[in-house]
């Protein structure tokens, strides 16, 4: 049995679209009748691959499933093969439980791989688009070793903190974002709109005009005639900057000249340590070899001169030399996970000591964007008063001078 998209009308003259299961195109179209809609088309959600002499799947989607969806399709899996349902009939649930149609249409490409025979890492394989590769070593571990119910509680947990940390990061940024881009639109606004109509009256006087307000006219002439061009300057330059940046070895010297920085390059240090050791723990507590565990790890470390790191450190451990000493060695990671490891390898309890690291690091994240976000909130709204403050003085200058003339 397989998965068929199909678009339909019912008799209003709607147009419906979903997924349903079914042997043929043809009994899919039954079911359609059945249903009182018309089948337009019905295509097969999987099809087989012909240079092969296996089944393999490509299925018709353009993005896949978002950390949300991720999260929520994980939990919701785990709980019902906790509760010792069959896993077609899981992935079937999880399908019926939710209201997007691409979710529904690869938990049903999933089911239907599962129900010809084959694993659930090999279904999840077809979807790598959905599914990053540490969900299909770590199922398929799992699957190997008999403890699928316990493991996808775990991934369940790594996908819950995985989307509450980016959920934490991006909510920290917002508000300074926010407020830096109010601030220019406010002072755009003011020296394109509100100063030339306030000091026109100053054009015509013979009286000298100070020199603040001198330079509010000058930067209030430069933004009416060449604003524009600025505009189209910086969105230049940041274009230019992205095409920079898709050249690799660009793109590592500024990851490292990130790292060097204060502020920015402890919370980059310490975003990528969480994802590194809460992946490794994930993958080592469910019986991942070391060196794949290490390797699949490294994948999400989206700063290069770490990731490299963690590469090499693979190299010398698959020589015989331990992981905390590998990791330590290019010294971009910060020493406490490096003891904790150290010491989980010294204790046995590896992945224990990784999953304390992670806690430990993305404490210390939160911190750090607590403590930014306190900055740089009143540094902004300190910045935007003052930058009014000085358009009101210039514009307040010349009538003082004015008044103290006529006295």
């Amino acid at each position: 049995m397989g998965a068929f998209e199909f678009v339909a009308v019912d008799a209003a003259g709607r147009e419906r679209k979903g997924v349903l299961e079914g042997d043929t195109p043809r009994q899919v179209r039954q079911l359609l009748r059945e249903q009182g809609l018309l089948p337009v088309l019905v295509d097969e959600v999987v099809e087989q691959e012909t240079a092969s002499s296996r089944r393999s799947f490509t299925f018709k989607f353009q993005r896949g499933l978002s950390a949300a969806d991720l999260a929520l399709v994980t939990r919701q899996l785990a709980t019902l093969v906790k509760s010792a349902l069959p896993l077609e009939e899981a992935l079937l649930a999880v399908s019926q439980q939710t209201d997007k149609p691409r979710v529904r249409s690869i938990m049903l490409g999933v089911r239907s791989k599962v129900m010809e025979g084959h694993t659930l890492a090999d279904g999840l394989a077809d979807f790598p688009g959905s599914f990053p590769e540490i969900y299909c070593a770590t199922i398929a571990a799992s699957e190997h070793s008999g403890h699928l119910d316990a493991v996808l509680e775990r991934l369940a947990d790594y996908t819950d903190n995985r989307q509450q940390l980016r959920s934490r990061t991006l909510s920290a940024m917002l508000y300074p974002v926010l407020l830096f881009v109010v601030c220019v639109v406010i002072v755009f606004f003011l020296l394109v709109s509100v100063v030339p109509k306030v000091v026109e009256v100053f054009r015509s006087s013979e009286a000298a005009l100070p020199l603040l307000t001198q330079a509010l006219i000058a930067g209030s002439d430069f933004m009416r005639h060449f604003g524009i061009y600025l505009v189209i300057a910086i969105a230049g330059a940041i274009f230019l900057f992205t095409r920079w940046l898709k050249v690799e070895s660009n793109r590592r010297v500024w990851h490292q000249f990130l790292l060097s920085l204060p502020v920015i390059g402890k919370a980059v240090r310490g975003a990528n340590t969480a994802r590194f050791a809460r992946t490794f723990s994930t993958l080592t507590s469910s019986t991942v070899p070391v060196l794949e565990a290490m390797r699949i790890s490294a994948e999400v470390v989206s700063n290069l001169p770490m990731k490299a790191a963690v590469e090499e450190a693979a190299v010398r451990v698959r020589e015989g030399a331990p992981i905390g000493k590998s990791l330590g060695a290019a010294r971009v990671f910060p020493p406490m996970m490096i003891h904790l490891i150290s010491s989980g390898e010294s204790s046995g309890e590896l992945d224990t000591m990784l999953d304390r690291a992670a806690i430990h690091q993305e404490r210390e994240l939160d911190t750090i964007l607590q403590g930014v976000v306190g900055l740089l909130g009143p540094l902004m709204i300190l910045l935007m008063g003052g930058l009014v403050l000085v358009i009101v003085l210039a514009m307040l200058l010349p009538i003082f001078e004015l008044n103290q003339l006529v006295k």
